[in-house]
């Protein structure tokens, strides 16, 4: 819990409560280890892997469909200037907080 707790940067109590009810869904198993009893071993079920590569395909079939008319270099682009509207956005507003 420790671990995944760390790399979520989340309460350890908070990865409890939600594995406890993953697990009563069928989604995540735990199981203590037996060399530490403060330890809990997760995994996926085979159910949720099962969840993970459907989503998966589907994530990639809508991929193909919102980029189809997109090539490396047209993404790129659009990436920068989403990038230099940030920035600007981030600037007007400190000059806007600067005014008031």
């Amino acid at each position: 819990m420790k671990d995944v707790s760390t790399m979520l940067h989340v309460d350890p109590s908070f990865v409890t409560t939600q594995s406890k009810v993953l697990e009563k869904y069928g989604f995540v198993r735990r199981i203590t280890s037996s060399h530490d009893a403060r330890v809990v071993l997760m995994s996926l079920s085979d159910k949720a892997c099962k969840q993970v590569a459907n989503l998966s395909s589907r994530q990639e079939q809508l991929d193909k469909f919102i980029f189809a008319d997109f090539n490396d270099r047209t993404l790129k682009d659009i990436a920068d200037q989403l990038a230099a509207l940030k920035d600007r956005l981030e600037k007007a507003a400190l000059k806007l907080a600067a005014d008031i």
